[in-house]
């Protein structure tokens, strides 16, 4: 969940290393902290509270010239945000950061009784097992590291330096991800490619269990078990555009904004409107293997989840054979679940790092079950892991809250359903209008977006005194709802939580009172009826509602009517969660809060 930078070179590390945490930044964290060392071994440890404004303050008293160091945001998971607490810890002549959770860090620390513990992190135990082995250089660093993390239980990702070895740095991953820049006379090291963008376009990913000596001018990989690593050098992708505001005042309104585009992107060579077929690829399954699926699991957390439950609503419409099993990854993991032959398993995840979703990864395949990453992080764990994949192609999304990726996960899923109804001989008739009304969604989500932004702004004003929300829909528009409270809550704190419209009398309506609003998805259809009853159910009871609809028959007095005008049928949920990503951005900025970083998240969760 944190940013972890490093640097080994001809330049300044400090300059490195600040500006790669700035670039992390939407990872979420609570503290920040650098160290360099000097040609002659001396280190300059910089660490501070907050955020990395408050380190610069220090920077700005403690300004050297070292080539050599390493930086890190911490979001915390062992002790409070502190100082002390902050990376990177120290034992003996060694420096470390680490991303990720030592599950055995009790029992280590317990062995280590020469080490004077500063903090309350597991982190610090790591530091000092690491030292334990390196006995003040007397064995190579990269050794020391290796004997370390054989008796390391849990996940992480570090980056060591020792004062007594000035020209190296010693890097490592299990379940946390790292990239090693390529550059000229330098290396250098981050959680994210983003904090490398600008200074190099050549990465290395750092696969589990892999261990790298990089020097200015050398990368030596092996194992845990010492086998040399031949390791692929690629392209990285993102451009310095691609993660700076571009003239918005948010990222998250920005990336809300870019849909259009981003859709594209995800489409692009993939659909034919004129023949009305679609082809992906990625997945890497003949037509024959493709007829023979009976079974679907998509698997996700948070936003990937909600889009596999929206996606799956579409390809059972086409697919009917076709059972689709919609799971949460924290809890699918652990579940003694029974997967048909006949299945294949879609694993959904924006970051492609996804602790919970990468443990069913590896379960679902111990099981023989073919496997596909729905994924935007282009080398990410979950992408090299899978079978075969489709990428979204969003680019960067800086914001922790997910929206383009969110759209874009969807049609990639309903697009994979289509492949497979194509292959078993679903008439075309029926496959047709979802063709077509998918190559046509990037321009009506421009047109939605363009329509909207004035409207939701000042509805907005009206609703950001609540603390309180609920979202309705029903069949396609529900999963959209959950994914609408979901934003809502994440980003404004607003207790926000979603029922399909048939619940109401189940209990939630007990809820509705002037603490709460409501938000209500209405799609013109067979259900327009069932759902504009369920509208009147609340306002009987006094709800304060908004109603997003297409429909041109909708006349009920709720407080606020969004009409989106669009020639969608089928896909007019997924443009009408575009409304309740503005909603949440809109209400959040009346409240006050920072729309990019809200409080206790993280953008990529590599821990459970």
């Amino acid at each position: 969940m944190c940013g972890i930078v490093g640097y080994v070179g001809d330049k300044k590390a400090q300059d490195f290393l600040i500006s790669g945490l700035k670039r992390l930044e939407y990872r979420g964290y609570d503290s920040a902290g650098i160290v360099t060392v000097s040609e002659k071994g001396k280190a300059t440890l910089i660490r501070a509270k907050g955020k990395i404004a408050e380190l610069e303050k220090k920077l700005a008293k403690n300004k050297r010239d070292d080539n050599v160091g390493i930086g890190h945001t911490r979001w915390a998971t062992h002790g409070e945000p502190s100082e002390k607490n902050a990376h990177p810890h120290q034992a003996g002549s060694i420096y470390l950061v680490h991303n990720g959770i030592i599950e055995n860090y009790k029992e280590l620390k317990a062995e280590l009784k020469e080490h004077d513990f500063k903090s309350e992190t597991d982190t610090e135990v790591l530091a000092a097992l690491i030292n334990s082995f390196y006995k003040d250089g007397k064995h190579p660093l990269v050794n020391a590291v290796v004997q370390a993390l054989k008796l390391v239980k849990g996940t992480y990702g570090i980056a060591v330096v020792s004062v007594l070895e000035p020209s190296e740095l010693v890097v490592a991953r299990s379940g946390s991800p790292l990239v090693i820049g390529v550059g000229n006379n330098e290396t250098l090291v981050a959680s994210d490619a983003s904090a490398l963008v600008g200074h190099t376009k050549r990465a290395i990913y750092l696969n589990d269990g892999e261990v790298a000596l990089l020097t200015k001018n050398s990368i030596e990989i092996k194992t845990l078990n010492a086998e040399p690593v031949s390791a692929k050098v690629e392209e990285i992708e993102t451009n310095l555009a691609a993660i700076q505001k571009g003239g918005y005042d948010h990222f998250l309104l920005k990336e809300i904004m870019e849909q259009p585009d981003s859709l594209r992107e995800t489409l692009r060579g993939r659909v034919n409107a004129e023949n009305g077929t679609v082809r992906l690829g990625g997945p890497g399954l003949s037509e024959a293997e493709l007829r023979k699926i009976k079974h679907l699991i998509i698997v996700g957390c948070g936003t990937a989840y909600h889009a596999g439950l929206l996606a799956g609503y579409y390809i059972e419409k086409f697919t009917p054979e076709i059972t689709i099993e919609t799971v949460i990854a924290s809890e699918y993991r652990y579940r003694d679940a029974y997967i048909p032959k006949d299945s294949v398993a879609l694993i959904v995840s924006q970051s492609g790092e996804t602790a919970d979703t990468l443990a069913c990864l590896r379960e679902i395949k111990k099981q023989g079950i073919p496997t596909i990453g729905i994924v935007n992080a282009i080398g990410s764990t979950i992408a090299r892991e899978v079978d075969g994949g489709t990428y979204v192609h969003v680019g960067p999304e800086i914001s922790v809250a997910s929206t383009k990726a969110f759209t874009s996960q969807v049609i990639a899923m309903v697009m994979f359903g289509l492949t497979i109804a194509q292959a078993k001989g679903v008439k075309s008739s029926i496959l047709t209008p979802y063709i077509k009304e998918i190559a046509g969604l990037p321009e009506e989500i421009r047109k939605v977006l363009d329509g909207s932004v004035e409207t939701v702004k000042k509805i907005a004003k009206d609703y950001a005194k609540y603390d309180h929300a609920i979202y309705l829909g029903r069949d396609v528009a529900y999963p959209a709802a959950m994914e609408g409270a979901l934003k809502l809550k994440e980003v404004s704190y607003t207790d926000a939580n979603a029922y399909a419209f048939g619940e109401l009398k189940h209990g939630p309506l007990a809820l509705v009172d002037d603490r709460f609003f409501e938000v209500a998805l209405v799609p013109d259809g067979v259900l327009l009826e069932k759902s504009v009853s369920n509208v009147q159910e609340v306002l009987a009871r006094g709800g304060h509602m908004i109603v997003v609809t297409n429909s041109d028959e909708f006349d009920l007095p709720v407080e606020s009517v969004v009409k989106i005008t669009t020639s969608m049928k089928l896909f007019a949920p997924l443009l009408m969660n575009l409304v309740m990503q503005l909603l949440a951005y809109y209400i959040t900025v009346d409240k006050g809060y920072n729309v990019d970083q809200p409080r206790n998240l993280a953008k990529s969760v590599t821990v459970e």
